[in-house]
């Protein structure tokens, strides 16, 4: 399980901070049952400092003269005040507001410190072991914590679900589905993980990751509503996931939206989404090898596993796969009535030359974007919503049997707003291309085989479509992380036909201390377990280009022994203290931010240039190719192995996420 998912933990109690204000420790905020100067005087604004509020953006005065502007001020102030509250008992009874006008940033950085506690906790942790030998439970729990947030399964029936699962491409799916059913002028719900910058990616409406102010709003009344029905027999809070699911739901009922688009978490059978009992409409994306530890270690276990959303009279769509796992998906679709059917190629919809345009790059993206067409339309029809008309009934009343594969699902003219929202979808962190000046960044999340042999097919192909330098001087550079389970010698395999110059390893932390980004903050992982996996990773690439016939590499060197950082320059990178020739075209860095800056040598304009000359260093490797990335005409990087590791580097290279 990768990162700030399933593995979550309880809670118990919520952390303090600290204020934005100027570093000082925040005072827990609570309700004013008065008006407030501070809230109503229309001529200050107001802060706290440590000794209470006082102007902000103004030094306290010293002088007998700056006490009488204050106090003149004041004095202002309260006969405005006084004035307004007059105005109000004469306006027909209306009456001014004490709630805060708007939801402070602490509020929200409280919010997501105190769900980050939901990671870690050995109460729960011997819980999920209990319930791995009865999967079952794990849904049982679900439910009751449900419940307890003040919801039933049946409220969920009212969302008018389109519940998607696979290996790879789900999201992707996900993201082309919601985007052409808000070109229909319909109000959508999108629930995914995970995220890349922000947790508020997570829930959106009408494509929109939710406000701070309302993520804030919904966390707290999910919390507080849990910890309020907690008893000797209810001792856990849900883990991270399960309480981002249960909020999820909550927002969508709330913020009235037409359906919601609801990607699972991991498998299928026994995930916390799982609790949905009438979607409108099922999708499963491709299948592959992931979270064996979980899912099982064949194909057909975690086809069984992906199988397990479908539900009896729910239509459900699939996406070519093997043949094997077919079968498991058309087993486990017959045996609960489920109609399955199978999504012709997306050629079958582009009718003479009308070539349909995706959003998402990448020839793999064209199975996701065909899924997405069955299953907005399967669900704008089930839902009589006009237009819908026109096309073919979706279900074509074939028969599942035993002796023929899944039916193939009709073809169908795509509406206009189909075409515009294929065109329109965006998906961040997924087969993006994002050219800073010398410097083209080519950013996918893929961490399975199969998508990891997509990702190559795409950036060879984007990569060629490049203009070449002139002079020919161009490098090519890996950034890998891997997490979990993955087989990452196999994946590190398939990206040796890119012919990388350099391949750069570090872990998913944007900074050596992620103590002031909450929203990466991951306490399941250390930083020492992360470069002891990155070094891992580092020895393998080592042997595989041994393998391969490239020049003498030396053994990568072991984490807390031979590896230390630099003092001297800011631990740039992680080197050994003792001077040697190395020839070795692999480094392992201790956080993103340091891996980014040695490989744009301040040449990436949107990337801030650090504190010390990167250059110097007297790491060999990071000295003599410092020397080749600043005088190269092109930079290529490929980042990959992991959604987290593209999420820190896409918030440094764009820090307008963040906001």
């Amino acid at each position: 399980m990768e990162g700030r998912g399933e593995g979550g933990s309880d809670a118990l109690s919520a952390p303090r901070g600290t204020a934005a204000w100027g570093g000082r420790p925040a005072a827990p905020l609570r309700h004013v049952s008065r008006p407030d100067v501070a809230a109503f005087c229309p001529l200050q604004r107001w802060r706290r400092g440590g000794a209470g509020l006082r102007p902000r953006g103004r030094r306290r005065a010293r002088t007998a003269d700056g006490a009488g502007r204050r106090g003149a001020m004041v004095a202002r102030g309260l006969r405005a005040l006084r004035g307004a509250l007059r105005g109000a008992a004469g306006s027909g009874g209306r009456r001014l507001s004490t709630r805060p006008a708007r939801v402070p940033a602490a509020d929200y950085q409280d919010a997501i410190r105190t769900l980050n506690t939901l990671q870690t906790n050995a109460s729960y942790l011997e819980q999920v072991k209990r319930e791995r030998g009865d999967p079952r439970a794990q849904l049982e729990a679900m439910r009751g914590f449900l419940e307890r947030s003040g919801l039933q399964v049946e409220d969920l029936d009212r969302l008018n679900i389109i519940h998607v699962t696979g290996t790879k491409g789900k999201g992707s799916a996900c993201a082309f589905t919601e985007r052409i059913l808000r070109g229909y002028g319909l109000r959508t719900g999108f629930y995914s993980s995970p995220h890349l910058v922000q947790v508020r990616e997570r829930i959106r409406i009408n494509g929109q990751p939710l406000s701070k102010e309302l993520f804030s709003k919904y966390f707290w009344l999910v919390y507080r509503r849990l910890r309020g029905t907690k008893d000797e027999s209810q001792a856990n809070m849900p883990a991270y996931f399960r309480f981002l699911t249960i909020m999820a739901f909550h927002v969508f009922l709330q913020e009235k939206v037409d359906l919601a688009v609801v990607e699972v978490g991991i498998g299928g059978a026994f995930d916390c989404t799982n609790i949905i009992r009438a979607p409108v409409v099922c999708g499963v994306s491709s299948l592959g090898i992931d979270h064996t530890s979980i899912l099982g270690d064949t194909v057909e276990k975690i086809a069984w596993q992906k199988g397990g959303i479908f539900k009896p009279g729910v239509p459900a769509f699939t996406v070519p796969q093997p043949e094997q796992p077919l079968e498991v998906l058309r087993d486990r679709a017959r045996e609960c009535g489920c109609p399955l059917y199978l999504c012709p190629e997306l050629d079958a919809f582009e009718a003479g030359t009308q070539v349909l345009e995706l959003g998402l790059a990448g020839s793999h993206q064209r199975s996701n974007a065909a899924l997405a067409l069955q299953l907005s339309r399967t669900w704008l029809q089930r839902r009589g919503y006009e237009g819908t008309d026109v096309l073919q009934d979706v279900l074509p009343g074939a028969e599942l049997s035993a002796q023929r594969s899944v039916p193939l699902a009709p073809t169908f003219c795509p509406s206009d707003a189909m075409i515009q929202g294929l065109r329109d979808t965006e998906w961040p962190g997924r087969t993006q291309v994002l050219p800073h000046g010398p410097v083209t960044w080519y950013i996918d999340g893929a961490h399975t085989t199969s998508s990891i042999q997509a990702c190559v097919r795409w950036f060879r192909q984007a990569a060629l479509n490049e203009d070449k330098p002139q002079d020919g001087s161009e490098v090519r550079v890996l950034l890998f992380n891997a997490t979990g389970d993955r087989d990452t010698a196999a994946l590190l395999k398939l990206l040796l036909p890119c012919h990388f110059d350099y391949a750069v390893f570090c872990p998913n932390f944007t900074e050596v201390s992620v103590a002031a980004n909450s929203d990466q903050q991951n306490f399941n992982v250390t930083l020492e377990n992360a470069l002891t996996r990155c070094v891992e990773n580092q020895k393998t690439w080592t042997r595989l280009m041994e393998e391969k016939g490239g020049p003498w590499l030396p053994a990568p060197l072991e984490v807390g022994g031979l590896l230390q950082p630099d003092p001297l320059r800011g631990a740039l990178l992680l080197v050994p203290p003792a001077e040697r020739p190395l020839n070795s075209t692999s480094l392992v860095f201790p956080c993103i931010s340091h891996a980014l800056q040695w490989i744009t040598q301040g040449r990436d304009p949107h990337l801030p240039l650090p504190a010390s000359k990167v250059g110097a260093h007297p790491h060999p490797v990071a000295t003599s190719g410092a020397v080749l990335l600043q005088e190269a005409a092109a930079i290529r990087v490929l980042v990959t192995g992991s959604l987290h590791l593209v999420g820190g580097v896409l918030k440094l290279l764009d820090p307008t996420l963040s906001q």
